[in-house]
């Protein structure tokens, strides 16, 4: 893959589990050589071969993987139609701004079935970045032209400390541009509910029933968990009391959560379970018994 992004070839690559834990060197070396790598990761359940069936047990994987600093995108995703839209998003991001993209689903939306609408890009007025070789290139170094050097070593760390200053810059640049979430009944919640992916669904239903309650529940999704949204959750968070983050995983994404509301003086708790799916019968119990 690396070597057909170079050659200037829209390239990707998929895959699960242990193959996403070997596959951190290559995506090390795209963030490295800014490469617009775009991978696909359906998460399964760990450690090692783990189960096919379900997990969001590859969250600090994807999002921090590697021995770099994770100057990566990932895109969570809840559905079928979310992983169709955020692949052809995927690829324009990662050719627009040159950062490793990764699309996170899991082992339920690779095993079932539901509806989605396929549709050429260019009907809905989507513009694909188009690839271009970033080795190769015509004309004489030196006159028609500036060399091109793609390098993931360096011999001094002074020279090292340098482009990661410059990456970590350009990262910087574009967060604004490429953070996505979608929050409900933020304003005057009381609780408000975090998650990703697919058990996103599992809490927006928990939501609406605790609502009909009259209990002021919120609902927050954070579908970039790299770089995360975090003036987004702390702008919803400020009046509440507490933050419920419930995940297929122990404490995955509430590592993310507790990281970018720090400083905030609020109650965290987790519904967490590696390797099942949940429900919105059990975010709504465990709700009842953080009341007491």
């Amino acid at each position: 893959t690396c070597g057909a992004l170079q050659a200037g070839r829209k390239a990707f690559t998929a895959t699960a589990g242990p193959g996403n834990v070997l596959m951190q060197e290559p995506f090390g070396m795209a963030e490295g050589m800014r490469l617009p790598f775009v991978a696909i990761i359906q998460q399964r359940g760990g450690p090692s071969s783990g189960t096919v069936v379900y997990s969001q047990q590859e969250v600090n994987l994807t999002t921090y993987g590697g021995n770099g600093e994770g100057h990566r995108i990932v895109y969570s995703t809840a559905s079928h139609q979310d992983i169709y839209d955020y692949v052809i998003k995927a690829f324009n991001v990662a050719w627009k701004y040159r950062f490793p993209t990764f699309v996170l689903g899991d082992g339920y939306q690779a095993k079932m079935r539901e509806p989605m609408v396929m549709y050429d890009p260019a009907a809905r007025g989507i513009e694909m970045v188009p690839a271009q070789r970033l080795v190769g290139l015509p004309g004489e170094i030196g006159v028609d032209r500036e060399s091109v050097h793609l390098c993931n070593i360096y011999s001094l760390e002074e020279e090292l400390y340098d482009v990661l200053q410059k990456i970590e810059a350009d990262y910087q640049k574009i967060i604004p541009e490429v953070i996505e979430y979608e929050q409900k009944y933020c304003d005057d919640a009381e609780i408000i509910i975090i998650s990703h992916g697919v058990v996103s669904r599992a809490a927006w239903d928990a939501v609406k029933m605790l609502r009909a309650q009259g209990v002021r529940a919120g609902y927050f999704r954070p579908i970039t968990l790299r770089p995360f949204p975090q003036e987004a959750l702390k702008k919803a968070a400020a009046s509440a009391q507490k933050i419920l983050v419930v995940e297929s995983a122990v404490n995955q994404l509430q590592r993310l959560v507790r990281e970018n509301l720090y400083g905030l003086a609020l109650g965290i708790e987790s519904l967490a379970k590696p390797g099942v799916g949940i429900d919105a019968d059990e975010i709504v119990v465990r709700y009842q018994e953080i009341q007491g």
